[in-house]
């Protein structure tokens, strides 16, 4: 492989990477806090759209960005609300994907009379602006403010649930939510406040998504949510790792490009790479996890 390539390859992974990283961290909000989330696929789906329509009706990037956390926030509070009131987490979480699935769609006819896209929005400027080199794309990609963004979701989630009287607390609910209430902690108070923290970090996924795209696209959160998910499960909720997991996704990923212009078969192969790699991950953990218990 060429090094302009490889640089290539490096910026294509780093931009792919942050709508992974920022779902899976918002899932270890949730999980932290004991709240199951397979919603994030729908988060990071209406949140993108947020992110368009704040920045067409503005003009403002960051004010889209912001947008897409409101979003995300909202979705997320949703689901802790409904967890809340009885209803089974993976119940409320294929809801709220239904919901942004048909809502997005709504919405686009609605706003712009049509279901499968939207007008283009210019996002984010880049950081450096002018260069046409491979080196300058990968440090474009590093210096966007949506991946300086995602890097400090990641340290702010990993500085909370590891040092802070908050995210203790939340992580006691989490781990044994009677013991937490016999102590006088308010359970649900605690997760809604880190389901709807977690729904805004994957807000900003969503607007990293439709950012890159310039655009949004009916249902093009791809599956994102579902391997961030993975991620999150098999890092064992570490969010160090679950964004090491998210990279290694989004290089499958993003070694498509690779592929580009070979046959159809191994353009196909390369594809499914990322999923192929979801399912192997959880398989191994789940004989691992068998292991542990039968010891």
């Amino acid at each position: 492989m060429s090094n302009s390539l490889a640089l290539t390859l490096g910026s294509e992974t780093v931009r792919m990477a942050v709508p992974y990283a920022c779902a899976a961290l918002a899932g270890i909000w949730c999980e932290k806090s004991g709240v199951v989330n397979i919603a994030l696929e729908g988060m990071l789906l209406a949140s993108a759209l947020g992110a368009v329509v704040v920045q067409l009706a503005t003009g403002s990037a960051l004010l889209g960005l912001m947008g897409a956390a409101v979003v995300g926030a909202a979705l997320g509070a949703a689901h802790a609300l409904f967890v809340r009131r009885g209803v089974d987490a993976i119940v409320s979480g294929i809801a709220i994907n239904l919901l942004a699935a048909g809502g997005t769609r709504f919405v686009l006819r609605a706003l712009y009379g049509s279901s499968s896209n939207s007008p283009t929005v210019a996002g984010f400027q880049r950081a450096i602006a002018g260069g046409t080199s491979a080196a300058t794309f990968v440090l474009d990609s590093v210096l966007s403010p949506l991946t300086l963004t995602s890097v400090v979701a990641l340290a702010v989630t990993a500085g909370v649930f590891a040092k802070t009287r908050f995210g203790i607390r939340a992580r006691a609910a989490g781990e044994n939510a009677e013991a937490a209430s016999s102590l006088g902690l308010d359970v649900a108070r605690l997760r809604l406040a880190a389901v709807t923290i977690g729904g805004a970090i994957a807000g900003i996924g969503g607007a990293a998504l439709a950012f890159d795209q310039h655009q949004f696209q009916s249902g093009m959160s791809g599956g994102r949510g579902f391997i961030a998910l993975a991620a999150v499960i098999v890092s064992g909720r570490r969010p160090g790792r679950a964004v090491l997991a998210c990279t290694a996704f989004a290089l499958l990923d993003a070694s498509q490009i690779i592929f580009q212009g070979k046959s159809r078969a191994s353009h196909d192969l390369v594809t499914a790479l990322p999923y192929i790699a979801t399912l192997l991950s959880l398989t191994v953990l789940g004989r691992r996890q068998r292991s542990t218990v039968s010891v």
